[in-house]
């Protein structure tokens, strides 16, 4: 019997404490921008650092405790969609029961999905997951010992050193010594643009480990939004206003709707592509299920995973709760009388689409890694299949019940996203395990086990932001003038009402198909000669997301690209990635500790020391320090430049 140190109570400990860090600082950037980031790099990095200092710690146990974490990081995404029910009146707050039950539910029946699928899509195919081999350097090279040990510490004093700076300029700005953003608008003819720019390392940051590929779509979906859309469209209906006033209204009604068309037919031909991979998957799970139970044919202590009955089990273990969940949202209300209807047709919904997304975001996160994986189209067409549902199993109550209708299509798509996103993360972890002789089944519990910890911790972090901050458009507000943009919980409560109350702009949903129609040509005729590519979802991004969003991400896109050209060995790109992955928690933490600040104190800018009258120079100032810092940085790192090691290559671009 295998008695190494791998599945341990301290360990769990270890993971639950660090998924309230990593937990945290994803809600917050995935409400500022819409974008989360993957924890597996800077959670291993953390874990070695704690259990060195234990004699018998195992490389295995490392992995265990990344596993929580960035289970429960990971399941963060699901503020794009759980915000929309405070967005359109239905919620406050975030009460914790419900909250806490469509995060765990989900979940769960996102792990036991994925195990099925683990064989097909990681141990027998050649997919990279970029992202899961990454980890699993780390965890090699850290707990290694003379040489490695300096490089374990060299890798912790890069992620707090990008923490800190990250940390101490999003503090600055909140003084309003330093501006936010920059950014300028004029007329175009009859028509307005603009340009914006936020100072945000933490964007920087995220454009870093996206890399230049995704960042270069990203910046040609800004180009279409700004460039061409917001000037034509502002010009065909003329509004009255400052540039500024005009533009931001024209993109912010017309032109995210065109980037949502885009989103959809990208995820629709993304998963297109999947259907035979997806098949040949699950057929070959299922043939390995089938010789596990053959006594002479015992598998190997590294291909054993949860026992298929027991994945069966609480799999339908899911499905008693679930039910009561759409059940008690349901009864009492408007739509009471038809509950028991749209419950079935709710749980069906999940239990049928929820295996084909996490199929799909399994195989997507192999192919382009967690990160980039395109979760958000998924949500898109989600919350499209939710509403259509519940309109048709409700028909008749859709102008009384309206609103809602439209909150429980939000609540059946939260949970369907639930398990997307844990599906996305659970095979990029299993590589990581495979590649350090990690025994699945145990990874598998530490899945479930993150999970719970992220179930328990999300509500709260949410309501305080909440609190604080408030969504804009929604119904009530926070402490501050300035809410969180949320902007994939906007899009997808828009979409649920469109649909529902049948006043979606189709028009410009239809003119966001063609547009994402031709970035799929473009990005095939790339692929086939081997000319780079132009990701459809990245570029839907770029027309959806706000310009002060998307410029710092491509800037950090360019820089990561270049600063990979630059260094020599696998060490100093290694550094680079703790180096952003900090920039994110740092500024991510902050927000986060701001959040509790403004609501203890209810000020909406307890920490401002400048005035408007000090906003020009504030803007002068916040620029030159954002260069300066980025300057910092780079020279923090030229000397482990040149430093070249074999294997360099392994962390991909």
């Amino acid at each position: 019997m295998d008695r190494r140190a791998e599945l341990t109570l301290r360990g769990f400990v270890l993971g639950a404490a660090i998924t309230l860090v990593f937990t945290a600082a994803n809600v917050y950037l995935g409400l500022k921008v819409g974008l989360t980031f993957a924890s597996s790099i800077p959670a291993a990095v953390i874990s070695m650092a704690a259990l060195r200092a234990l004699r018998n710690a195992t490389i295995y146990e490392n992995n265990i405790v990344q596993t929580i974490a960035s289970a429960a990081g990971t399941l963060s995404a699901i503020i794009f969609v759980l915000p929309g029910l405070v967005m359109i009146g239905w919620w406050s707050g975030f009460p914790f029961a419900q909250s806490f039950a469509i995060c765990a539910i989900g979940g769960t029946l996102g792990v036991m999905y994925s195990v099925p699928l683990r064989r097909a899509l990681v141990t027998g195919s050649n997919l990279p997951y970029p992202e899961g081999v990454a980890a699993a350097e780390v965890l090699k090279v850290g707990t290694g010992a003379g040489s490695a040990g300096e490089r374990n510490r060299a890798g912790l004093s890069a992620l707090l050193l990008g923490t800190l700076t990250s940390g101490i300029f999003a503090a600055v700005v909140a003084t309003r010594i330093f501006a936010a953003e920059l950014a300028g608008y004029f007329r175009v003819g009859s028509g307005s643009t603009g340009v914006a720019f936020s100072l945000s390392l933490a964007l920087v940051g995220a454009g870093q480990l996206i890399g230049i590929t995704v960042g270069m779509a990203i910046f040609a979906g800004l180009a279409v939004a700004w460039g061409v859309a917001t000037p034509v469209l502002s010009a065909m209906h003329p509004l009255v206003g400052s540039p500024a006033d005009v533009a931001t209204a024209v993109w912010s009604h017309q032109v995210r709707f065109i980037g949502a068309g885009t989103i959809g037919v990208a995820a629709l031909w993304s998963l297109g592509r999947l259907a035979r991979p997806v098949a040949l998957g699950v057929t070959s799970a299922l043939a390995a299920s089938r010789r596990r139970k053959d006594p002479a044919a015992r598998l190997p202590r590294t291909e054993r995973d949860l026992p298929i009955a027991v994945v069966g089990l609480v799999s339908l273990g899911c499905l008693a709760p679930l039910a009561f969940l759409f059940w008690q949202f349901l009864a009492g209300g408007q739509l009471g009388a038809a509950a028991g209807a749209l419950t079935v047709a709710g749980v069906a919904y999940v239990v049928v689409a929820g295996f084909f997304v996490a199929a799909a975001c399994g195989y997507m996160a192999g192919l382009i890694g967690s990160s980039n994986s395109p979760v958000s189209g998924l949500a898109i067409l989600s919350v499209i299949g939710a509403a259509l549902i519940v309109l048709a199993v409700g028909r008749g109550l859709a102008h009384a019940a309206a609103l809602p209708m439209i909150a429980y299509a939000l609540v059946v798509t939260a949970v369907l996203l639930a398990v997307a996103t844990i599906s996305n993360d659970n095979l990029q972890d299993l590589k990581t395990g495979q590649l350090v002789d990690a025994t699945p089944w145990r990874q598998q519990i530490a899945l479930v086990a993150g999970v719970a910890v992220g179930s328990v911790v999300i509500p709260p972090i949410l309501d305080l932001l909440n609190r604080a901050y408030g969504f804009a458009g929604a119904v009530t507000h926070g402490t501050v003038a300035q809410p969180l943009p949320a902007p994939q919980a906007t899009l997808i409560s828009a979409l649920a009402k469109g649909v529902i109350g049948g006043q979606l702009d189709w028009h410009l949903i239809g003119i966001g198909a063609i547009v994402g129609a031709l970035a799929v040509f473009v990005d095939e005729t790339l692929r086939a000669r081997k000319r780079s590519a132009l990701p459809p979802l990245a570029v839907g991004l770029g027309i959806y997301l706000p310009p002060s969003t998307t410029a710092p991400v491509v800037l950090g896109a360019i820089l990561g690209w270049a600063y990979n050209r630059w260094a020599a060995g696998e060490r100093a790109r290694q550094l680079g990635i703790l180096v952003a992955s900090g920039l994110i928690v740092g500024e991510s933490l902050f927000g986060v500790l701001l959040a509790g600040i403004i609501v203890f104190s209810g000020r909406p800018e307890p920490l401002g020391l400048a005035g408007n009258a000090f906003a020009p120079l504030a803007t002068a100032l916040g620029a030159l320090a954002f260069a300066l810092t980025l300057a910092g940085l780079f020279r923090w790192l030229s000397p482990f430049s040149g430093e070249s090691e074999a294997g360099r290559g392994t962390i991909p671009d």
